[in-house]
């Protein structure tokens, strides 16, 4: 069932135009409108690649499908779109919500952590998980993430959001290339060793259930993708399809220009195997 958005607290950064809003559940979810700048797909895109992410076992938000009223958009100026030319009111109706990592009042939440903080980052392994997920869907966009941490806490944690350019954007097909879909930093992967370091969340994508994607597919909203089931079904079925491609596309970016892996030795690979 969706959950009512009941309070617009502001507006987010980034090409979407999301808002942070407080929902009838008492957690607060930043919400991306069906009438976003970049695509009505993006919608169908942030469920369905977060849910296959979570079932994968990586750090993503919780997706929720928001009810947000004409009343709520009427009565607050700042749900709007801006276009360009003038600004034009959200779309009311079911939005896509994906939880915000924390209480903004009680943690401190950051989209960048200088290179220097990088050690301080307890889940920081979960990049080489993010990375094979990223070539799986075929992110077209960069890694995007937040580093989070609660008051008493010494480290933070690492939470990978905003799938919307997975399956590239709009277009729902595949276009690969070996630095799509990855973290604008190297520091985060210089601890893959082979691939070992991709475990245990590459086994998990190769292994996945097909009737899981479909599953996650069948509770869209229909109006997110125009009622064009057969659409769906076609970029469903290529997602079941691309699970063995997967270590072929990590390997085009480890030998790609920006020589991501420093540690990635095949002479310590041919000895664990041995």
């Amino acid at each position: 069932m969706p959950i009512e958005a009941v309070q617009h607290v502001r507006r987010m950064r980034g090409g979407a135009q999301a808002q942070l809003m407080r929902a009838a559940d008492g957690h607060f979810y930043v919400v991306k409108f069906q009438n976003n700048p970049q695509h009505l797909r993006v919608l169908v895109n942030e469920l369905l690649a977060t849910r296959i992410a979570e079932r994968v076992g990586l750090p993503v938000p919780v997706t929720e499908i928001i009810q947000v009223r004409e009343w709520l958009i009427s009565n607050t100026a700042e749900l709007s779109i801006e276009t360009g030319t003038r600004p034009v009111p959200c779309a009311p109706g079911l939005q896509l919500g994906a939880r915000y990592v924390c209480d903004p009042a009680g943690a401190q939440v950051f989209d960048y952590l200088p290179e220097s903080m990088m050690d301080k980052v307890k889940n920081r392994s979960a990049f080489a998980g993010m990375l094979a997920l990223d070539k799986w869907l075929g992110n077209a966009n960069g890694r995007q993430a937040v580093f989070y941490k609660r008051s008493r806490e010494q480290k933070y944690n690492v939470s990978f959001i905003d799938q919307g350019y997975c399956f590239n954007a709009g277009e729902w097909d595949f276009p690969d290339s070996p630095l799509r879909g990855v973290y604008a930093r190297n520091k985060v992967y210089e601890d893959v060793s082979g691939w070992e370091s991709f475990e245990p969340w590459l086994s998990c994508i190769e292994k996945f259930d097909p009737e899981w994607v479909r599953e996650i597919a069948g509770a869209i909203p229909p109006e997110w993708y125009e009622h064009d089931w057969a659409a769906l079904k076609r970029l469903t079925d290529q997602i079941v399809a691309r699970r063995s491609k997967v270590r072929e596309l990590i390997a085009a970016f480890r030998h790609s220009s920006r020589q991501p892996f420093p540690y990635w030795s095949e002479t310590i690979q041919k000895a664990m195997v041995q």
